[in-house]
């Protein structure tokens, strides 16, 4: 009863906190929601750490809070009782907590809102972030993560560009210095069309991994089209044209 209690309290937490993944949850197979919704779970707790306290001290201490969650999963011996780290515990293995520990290393930059020292730096933290996750979520599902990056890559930056506004209105630095929206975009559709081919590849049961970029190849196209839409906040996505594009991806297999 417990763990079903703890798996619907991390549904709740998805649907609450991030809209895209859950959607992406749903439509996944009920099998496959048992590993999605813990690992989308962590992502969010771990991803507004840094946001919920102006002490830079505080927001550390939360992250490290979940470094040492995943150290006890990684040790598989006493699991400390939370809502989400218990289904966590549950839906990965040892071999995936490096990958979510360096997920939490990427967000500790987050705490004082450094600008990117260069472009790479900002793939690399998509990377680790969005992409992290991903190749977890595809390696406890059945393969693909090999796909990760990339898929990672894209969600990555076709978000970050939706929520430049808002970071730059809270006096966040969005691009690192010199950078602009122009070439950003273009290397996101690139590498989702990436994902798009490799999909064709990955087990039918692990391509709910990838599910969330239904619908961001044409929130990419448009910037790469049009980047001054970024900082107009002109990206942001019809709700039914990204339901329609999942519902296909998820009845095909193939990402729309």
């Amino acid at each position: 009863m417990s763990d079903a209690l703890d798996f619907t309290a991390c549904a709740a937490l998805v649907d609450r906190g991030d809209p895209v993944r859950f959607r992406a949850a749903m439509a996944a197979p009920v099998s496959a929601r048992q590993v999605l919704f813990p690992l989308y779970a962590f992502n969010l707790e771990v991803a507004r750490a840094p946001w919920v306290t102006a002490e830079p001290m505080i927001a550390r201490m939360r992250l490290q809070w979940w470094r040492d969650a995943l150290a006890e999963i990684a040790e598989g011996g006493v699991i400390r009782r939370h809502e989400v780290v218990t289904p966590l515990a549950l839906a990965i293995r040892a071999e995936d907590v490096p990958v979510l520990e360096r997920l939490i290393d990427a967000r500790d930059r987050d705490v004082e809102g450094a600008a990117f020292e260069d472009v790479s730096a900002l793939w690399a933290y998509l990377e680790a972030t969005a992409g992290g996750l991903i190749a977890v979520a595809a390696r406890r599902l059945g393969g693909g993560e090999a796909l990760a990056p990339a898929a990672g890559r894209a969600l990555g930056i076709a978000s970050w560009m939706m929520a430049a506004p808002a970071l730059r209105a809270a006096g966040r630095p969005v691009l690192p210095a010199g950078a602009d929206w122009s070439e950003l975009p273009a290397a996101g559709l690139a590498d989702w069309r990436d994902v798009r081919r490799g999909l064709r590849d990955v087990p039918g049961a692990a391509r709910a991994a990838f599910y969330p970029l239904a619908g961001f190849g044409a929130v990419l196209a448009r910037a790469t089209r049009d980047p001054e839409l970024v900082e107009a906040d002109g990206l942001e996505p019809g709700p039914f044209a990204m339901r329609m594009r999942l519902a296909l991806t998820a009845a095909t297999g193939r990402l729309f």
